[in-house]
């Protein structure tokens, strides 16, 4: 799952953000001399400012509202363990910790959910502010806390708010951290109080980056203008259902009592739902005119500043659980690390949540990774059961395309009016600006709205013959279940204090937005899954691939699924669970369309085979055994294709040296291996020869031209009649990502030497590719000599490492600040083993280059014998404070692998404590 909202600048500043930049920039110049430079006076400020905003974490603090003392614990690595003797008094405590750590990450987020960044960051942040407004998530999660949620939930809301308000009291901007001194110089932001909807909204923003297939939607009707239907069809095979497992195995949905069962039922039949999409009126190819839309719909996505993922692409996750039967104590073992964007500080904050005595009054004994700026653990165990997540991918949005009227839009022959709402922005340091935006009777807001070309369609847009007339065109609109009240805050404190699989359950059913994969265990040898949710149900004929016509009611949605025919599995034969994003159930099994778009299991049946040979060797699980699992960076891809490359014969010297560092691999991705460099630069340059080069513009990477024929066709450009074509998309967001569907692409053709794909024109360099065996040399030829360019002609110099590097960069003025404030915010480089669709998942899109672009954001190994030999680690720190020791201080252990103790009994913790604060009435 969970943030990074990059505040990113989309416009020049006039003169007076000129005079003001270089007065931040001259303030900034200052601030590090003095910090770096040992000047007296200067010296002195500088520091000053820095540690102004540094936490109190000894001694004591009153606080007004609590009833009575609060311990506050924090060990080595500053992570807190809070103790109180109520609920309300565990969350105020929660707030203000969390506030200490980190406010301005909490600050950013809420702007970022209720579309005011502009009034944080400027005029570069309007056009983001217009999406964010128009989409509503504030004003949804206001209507979630008012009508939705449980009296318990917004009691412990307001305890929240009343911790981070307090924290706040009294403080100016520069008190609560270095970058409210940087912003002070460019505008007169000051930090407002804290609400409980600012809480609730942040699950908007992780409901958004994890909403399922709405990427793919776009992109496959991209593909249109260029590809054919069984071209597209190509490069999204279906879900290798005999090769890679399901998460569910041992269950089915029961056509008779219409609910999921698991062990024996009747078979699902044919299903109520279609496996194959029917969008566009019918249509297999996308009219030009919304190729055109959607194109500039995907730009004005992917500059929406992402919480937890990378714009919906590359998200992944790993969890799984082994029953005691297969472990070395006897009881479960749980696992998880979701793959995410790497932030910082990173999205996770660790804490504990301890009532002195668990009893009505106090219910709460719970230690886990959370969200700062939301009460409760996310993840994590309490004394009884654990739990991880991962993202389910099941396809929770829909684009319609909408016929607009005059000031209404078309529905079943009848013009219905908009709904309509006016929103102001305000913006530091200039104008307010109010935009109008409108929903359809579904609550569906037009994103086509926030684009003034996103408005008409081309003139030579076609759909089917029974398509109203486009006139001035089609806007398009979405549908999402995030934009419903729903009461998944609710299902947070359930989690946290369920103490058994039933209540576990319970809790999952509240769990809406966003769909999640739940794995359990739990203290009396059980283990579980879940999928919970609100996914609809769609006609027959409709899977939601393709953006639907708005016009027609059958493309409405007809429903959601039900809790009791969602799938889920408890103690399962087989003796362990694994979900990794492939497939929740098998098809034949099911009556609904889940999604379209599962992960095709690459990492997950790794998992499950590392789990097999353990067991199936006559050995037993440890909790070491799970985080090397975890490390795991064997290339599955790798293990296809190195046989075929080691069988060409390659007539260049150089070329033929880097082929021999294939010989003897065993295909894991360690930092240190010369082979997994040669291996993945090859692989990128099969991508870009084989699929990259014939796919549009509009997916390709920006800046990277192409010589291309003028027309659509599904063959090789004609070399004399082509015109000059460059890509549009960000590095890190285009195609082919080289992810585990293009691994699914490749073995489906792999053994097809003289399949179309594997065709490639001739250039200036390079006679054409008519077979797999000649674009494969010809790609080992172009890594070859891509990699002498980027890490020198000395082969003995290569590694994986130089090429795969992270950097973590504090999401607004580290990425968008002079680059003396990045200096001073970001951290890096670290030089990092895995890769995609490894276990080992440090992502790197192959479109755009190497560098790691998601990460596992935190690791965890859960202990159900004993809570205290459970081991953890965080992507960062605990502390979102630039000059803080818990800055950073968990990454290098984090890219080594390694894993920190976590304690949990009071003697453990109180064996770990190196601060105490005590916050009083």
């Amino acid at each position: 799952m969970p943030p990074n909202t990059t505040a990113s600048s989309g416009q020049k500043p006039g003169k007076s953000g000129r005079k003001k930049g270089r007065k931040a920039r001259l303030f900034l110049i200052v601030l590090v001399l003095a910090l770096f430079g040992g000047v007296a006076y200067g010296g002195y400020w500088g520091v000053s400012t820095v540690r102004a905003s540094f936490p109190q974490t000894k001694g004591s603090l009153t606080l007004d509202g609590l009833s009575g003392p609060v311990d506050v614990k924090r060990d080595g690595n500053g992570i807190p363990q809070i103790y109180a003797s109520s609920d309300e008094d565990l969350f105020m405590a929660q707030g203000y910790v969390q506030a200490q750590d980190r406010f301005y990450e909490m600050d950013v987020r809420r702007h970022m959910t209720s579309g005011r960044l502009s009034e944080m960051f400027g005029s570069g942040q309007v056009k983001n502010d217009e999406f964010l407004r128009t989409m509503g998530w504030d004003r949804v999660a206001k209507e979630e806390y008012d009508k939705k949620l449980s009296a318990s939930t917004k009691k412990y809301l307001q305890a929240y708010a009343k911790g981070v308000n307090a924290y706040l009291k009294g403080k100016d901007g520069k008190d609560i951290s270095l970058e409210y001194a940087a912003l002070g110089f460019t505008n007169d932001y000051k930090p407002q109080e804290w609400t409980p909807v600012d809480s609730v909204a942040w699950l908007k923003a992780m409901a958004w980056d994890l909403r399922g297939n709405m990427q793919e939607e776009i992109d496959r009707s991209l593909m249109t203008s260029r590809l054919g239907p069984k071209q597209i069809a190509d490069l999204y095979p279906e879900y290798p259902y005999s090769r890679n497992k399901t998460i569910t195995q041992e269950g089915r949905y029961d056509s008779v009592t219409g609910s999921y069962v698991q062990g024996a039922g009747t078979t699902a039949g044919s299903g109520t739902q279609s496996t194959s999409g029917t969008g566009l009126a019918g249509n297999t190819t996308a009219p030009n005119g919304l190729q055109s839309q959607l194109s500039k719909l995907y730009n004005v996505l992917d500059n929406v500043p992402t919480a937890v993922g990378v714009n919906g692409n590359g998200i992944g996750s790993n969890s799984w659980v082994v029953a005691g039967k297969y472990t070395i104590t006897g009881k479960p073992l749980l696992a998880n690390d979701p793959h995410l964007s790497a932030s910082l500080p990173s999205v996770w904050y660790q804490m504990g949540l301890h009532c002195t005595s668990v009893s009505s009054k106090c219910q709460y004994d719970v230690s886990g990774y959370t969200f700062a700026g939301m009460p409760g653990v996310v993840i994590g165990h309490n004394q009884d059961i654990a739990w991880g997540m991962t993202n389910s991918g099941v396809d929770v949005t829909d684009l319609y395309l909408e016929k607009i009227t005059g000031e209404g839009y078309e529905y079943d022959g009848k013009v219905l009016p908009f709904a309509t709402r006016r929103e102001t922005i305000k913006v530091a340091g200039g104008a307010s600006k109010t935009i109008v935006v409108r929903e359809t009777k579904d609550g569906m807001p037009l994103l086509s709205d926030r684009d003034d070309e996103l408005v008409k369609v081309g003139k030579k847009a076609t759909v089917d013959s029974g398509a109203p007339d486009r006139g001035d065109g089609y806007a398009i609109a979405l549908r999402w279940t995030a934009l419903d009240p729903g009461n998944s805050m609710d299902a947070v404190f359930q989690l946290d204090k369920a103490s058994n699989w039933s209540e576990f359950r319970k809790a999952a059913a509240s769990f809406d937005v966003p769909s999640q994969n739940l794995i359990y265990a739990d203290t009396e040898n059980h283990i579980g899954y879940q999928l919970p949710g609100k996914i609809p149900t769609r006609s027959k004929g409709d899977d939601g691939s393709l953006p639907s016509p708005g016009w027609d009611s059958k493309y409405t949605w007809t429903g959601y699924i039900k809790q009791s025919e969602l799938p889920y599995e408890y103690d399962p034969q087989r003796g362990y669970i694994v979900t990794a994003n492939q497939a929740v159930v098998d098809k034949d099994k099911y009556p609904y369309t889940l999604t379209t778009d599962w992960g095709y299991g690459t990492r997950s049946q790794r998992i499950s085979d590392l789990i097999e040979a353990k067991v199936k060797g006559g050995g037993k699980i440890s909790t070491d055994d799970m985080r090397q699992m975890q490390l795991d960076d064997s290339s599955e891809i790798a293990k296809l294709i190195v046989p075929k490359l080691l069988k060409i014969d390659v007539a260049d010297k150089n070329v033929r040296d880097a082929q021999k560092l294939l010989e003897g691999w065993d295909y894991t991705q360690d930092a240190d291996s010369a082979a997994a460099a040669y291996f993945n630069a090859t692989w990128r340059n099969i991508l870009k020869l084989a699929f990259g080069n014939k796919l549009p513009k509009e997916l390709r990477v920006k800046g990277q031209c192409l010589n291309v024929a003028p027309v659509d066709t599904t063959g090789p450009a004609d070399e004399n009649q082509t015109v000059r074509e460059c890509g549009q998309r960000e590095a890190d967001q285009a195609q082919p990502d080289g992810g585990d569907r293009w691994f699914e692409v490749v073995r489906k053709i792999i053994n097809d030497p003289n399949n179309d794909w594997w065709k490639a024109p001739k250039t200036r360099l390079d006679k054409a590719a008519d077979n797999r065996d000649e674009l494969f040399a010809r790609a080992m030829k172009d890594a070859r000599w891509e990699l002498t360019a980027k890490l020198g002609k000395d082969m003995d110099t290569w590694s994986w490492g130089r090429l795969h590097r992270l950097f973590l960069k504090n999401q607004t003025l580290g990425t968008e600040g002079p680059g003396v404030l990045q200096y001073m915010l970001n951290r890096g480089p670290w030089r990092l083993s895995g890769g995609e669709a490894t276990v080992n998942a440090t992502g790197w899109n192959a479109a755009g280059g190497y560098g790691v672009v998601w990460v596992p954001s935190m690791r965890m190994v859960v202990n159900l014998d004993d809570f205290d030999k459970s081991k953890w680690i965080n992507l960062s720190g605990a502390s979102g404070h630039a000059f803080s020791a818990h800055y950073t201080d968990q990454t290098d252990k984090w890219a080594k692998g390694e894993l920190l103790p976590w304690s949990f009994s009071d003697k453990a913790v109180d064996k770990s404590t190196s601060d105490t604060l005590v916050l009083k009435p």
